[in-house]
């Protein structure tokens, strides 16, 4: 960015969370200056690593009409809305609060951009407005047959920001994996597979572990989101994966070997409404964004595993 410009500010929603905050280490490396809205309800300070001095937090729920006085105040150039209700099983059962959060608090989100002249909103969806998959990979023009709640929030999310005239792009993200990811039971199976290999804790597989996923490290996130805001690519449906299928038991069987895990799976009951298989496709991201060298699973898992030594000598 050329230095006798106007630094650019981006406001981003769920700063401090797992993917915010690597967005926004990568929007300082690249000179934005950054304002971080986050209610701190799943995000935490501790994760923003990049230089402090060039962003400005704000702790309050997206819900809050009274955000709008941080609208007036800093006038984002740009909006990376991440703040969600993420968890399907809360979902289902306290629709009502999904709700609240993923569409009343996004319809505050989106009023505001619009009022105060935003260039550009860029919003997190999510794979599971496809439901059960027809083909595979599944790309934007699959249907979209929500089978959660969840899912149904976030579909209805996009049709909302489609309605408002600002300019958008909606990222719909496979599996995300990586440092700084919350750990609890709705965590991505990475996460879960991570936690329990370091406690030596008995791990679950359900059904029989032969289900696909995609997953895609949370710095190639950062990175095609960092690209989005630079570009000039706007009101879009983006799906962004690592375009490859693991199946569950490969997954166990590559990070048993990294953390030295000695025992073996646990077997249970498929659990209803799973998906048997989800790969999504990154092609339309590539011919938008260029070439982004998505990182190999087993490197992203080993980078997690080494995160996970760094943090534990901290604490120490």
């Amino acid at each position: 960015m050329d230095s006798s410009s106007k630094v650019e500010k981006v406001l981003i929603t769920g700063g401090a969370g797992f993917i915010g905050s690597h967005i926004s280490d990568r929007l300082v490396e690249s000179g934005f200056g950054v304002v971080i809205l986050d209610d701190l309800s799943s995000g935490n300070l501790n994760n923003l690593k990049c230089d402090s001095s060039k962003i400005k937090f704000y702790q309050s729920k997206i819900t809050d009409t009274s955000i709008e006085e941080i609208f007036a105040k800093e006038k984002p150039d740009y909006c990376i809305h991440l703040a969600a209700q993420t968890s399907v099983n809360h979902a289902m059962g306290a629709p009502l609060n999904d709700a609240d959060i993923n569409i009343i608090g996004s319809v505050n989100i989106f009023s505001l951009c619009k009022k105060y002249n935003v260039k550009k909103v860029i919003m997190a969806s999510t794979a599971a407005v496809y439901g059960e998959p027809k083909y595979l990979p599944v790309d934007e023009n699959h249907d979209v047959t929500p089978m959660s709640f969840y899912g149904l929030s976030k579909l209805t999310m996009e049709n909302y920001v489609k309605l408002f005239n600002v300019p958008y792009i909606i990222f719909r993200f496979s599996n995300v994996y990586g440092p700084r990811q919350k750990s609890s039971h709705e965590s991505g199976v990475i996460k879960i597979f991570h936690d329990r290999m370091i406690a030596k804790e008995e791990i679950s597989i359900y059904g029989d572990g032969e289900q696909v996923r995609d997953f895609v490290y949370v710095d190639d996130i950062a990175q095609v989101t960092l690209r989005a805001i630079k570009s000039e690519v706007c009101n879009e449906i983006v799906n962004f994966s690592s375009n490859t299928g693991v199946t569950i038991n490969e997954l166990f069987n590559m990070m048993k070997e990294i953390y030295n895990y000695p025992y073996l799976p646990q077997y249970k009951e498929k659990r209803i409404g799973d998906i048997k298989d989800s790969i999504l496709s990154n092609k339309k991201a590539k011919e938008l964004f260029g070439s982004i060298e998505c990182t190999d699973l087993t490197k992203g898992l080993f980078l997690l595993s080494k995160d996970c030594d760094v943090v534990q000598k901290e604490r120490k």
